[in-house]
């Protein structure tokens, strides 16, 4: 009797690396690390001084006090202005995301598909019309067989 042998962890793996989304799960995360520096560079330089123009240039001065006093390291401080920076980090990076590279990708497959399916359109067009055409050849042969059996 034979025995099968089930894959070791390494095959396992190497067949994980192999296949293709992991490689272009790869090239998004450097492409996201890159791009998280640009969305921070905007939010620190063309963010903030807008901020700043209403109070301090940077979020992370933003904070309330939850206890009677906040002097120095005493009481409790929720810092909102460094959850807010992040947040506008977060929209940033979204929207340059979706206008940049989602929407365009989107519009760029459904032309492929109009395409795709305009072409497949006509060619079952063609298909019926030879169809039709194979159609009326055979009746017209079949009538001329008919012809040709009642002259005999």
């Amino acid at each position: 009797m034979s025995e099968k042998k089930d894959p070791s962890v390494w095959e396992g793996f190497k067949a994980f690396l192999m296949r293709g989304n992991v490689v272009d799960l790869a090239v998004a995360v450097v492409i996201g690390a890159a791009f998280t520096n640009i969305v921070n560079a905007v939010v620190k330089g063309i963010i903030n001084p807008v901020v700043g123009a209403i109070g301090t240039k940077n979020l992370d001065h933003y904070s309330s006090c939850l206890s009677s006093t906040c002097a120095g390291e005493q009481g409790i401080r929720i810092l909102w202005g460094s959850v807010l920076g992040a947040a506008l980090s977060f929209v940033i990076t979204a929207a340059v995301v979706y206008f940049l590279m989602v929407l365009p990708m989107a519009k760029y497959l459904a032309r492929l598909e109009a395409r795709r399916k305009a072409k497949e359109g006509t060619q079952e067009v063609i298909e019926v019309t030879e169809l039709e055409v194979l159609k009326e050849i055979r009746d017209a042969l079949v009538a001329q067989r008919g012809s040709d059996h009642d002259r005999q």
